[in-house]
């Protein structure tokens, strides 16, 4: 039967995905509820800041501004490019008739059907294609605020940095999609050696993010300690705002 060969990719490859997630769901509410305690959350915070202090003395730090987005067009476009070079590989392996897409050998785990084996190279290409789509909307966000925050000063107030900030909120979160999304391929990757390392390898990409997402903070004696938020966050004195933007 092709379900008893296929049993273990309908199992573990899924619950693989639906544990890297569900993470990502737990972290987007620490992100709106906690930010501070989040790498995401504060660093939308310092970028805020560093547009406001950009704007406010744009004749002295426009060059430092131009040549920030800069740099971050690069990152995204280097990334953008790999994942369409990958996609226009794996096309070229779906349509292809080359024994590359058979599997390895017998003692892989999983399903070893033309279907299963279209469907891991279909997978991944949708993953990576998405990942594409979300860096090139990226670098079209930094490419106008690189425009906007250069600007003079606008009296009607629209060019506000509360605008500009939004921007390139919605760029970095962008960037941050397209990044996971690279980041679960890679797990996908391995499952053309089989559907059990789909898992484990899922599970340990939630556990290294687990450690690059958070901030967490020492006491004198080099002990971990709760992260504490600021009292004007959580007394919801105006910074609330810039929370529900990230």
């Amino acid at each position: 039967m092709e379900w008893k060969k296929c049993y273990l990719d309908v199992i573990l490859v899924p619950l693989g995905l639906i544990i890297s997630l569900l993470y990502h769901i737990w972290l987007w509410q620490k992100v709106k509820a906690q930010p501070l305690s989040t790498i995401i959350g504060t660093n939308a915070n310092g970028r805020r800041l560093w547009v406001s202090s950009i704007m406010k003395d744009n004749d002295k730090k426009n060059i430092l501004a131009v040549q920030t987005f800069r740099n971050t067009i690069m990152g995204s476009t280097l990334m953008a490019t790999t994942s369409i070079l990958l996609c226009s590989g794996l096309a070229a392996v779906i349509s292809s008739t080359y024994s590359v897409k058979k599997p390895l050998n017998d003692a892989v785990y999983g399903g070893h059907g033309e279907f299963m084996v279209a469907l891991k190279y279909v997978t991944l290409l949708l993953f990576y294609l998405f990942s594409f789509i979300c860096y090139s909307i990226s670098i079209r966000f930094i490419n106008q605020v690189n425009f906007l925050i250069n600007c003079p000063q606008d009296h009607l107030g629209i060019l506000s940095i509360e605008y500009i900030c939004e921007l390139l909120e919605k760029a970095f979160i962008l960037n941050t999609v397209a990044n996971r999304l690279f980041y679960s391929a890679l797990t996908l990757l391995l499952w053309i050696f089989g559907p059990v390392l789909v898992f484990l390898s899922s599970v340990s990409l939630v556990t290294v993010l687990y450690n690059l997402d958070f901030v967490i903070c020492h006491d004198d004696k080099g002990k971990k300690i709760k992260h504490v938020h600021h009292e004007n966050i959580e007394n919801g004195n105006g910074h609330d705002d810039f929370v529900m933007s990230v």
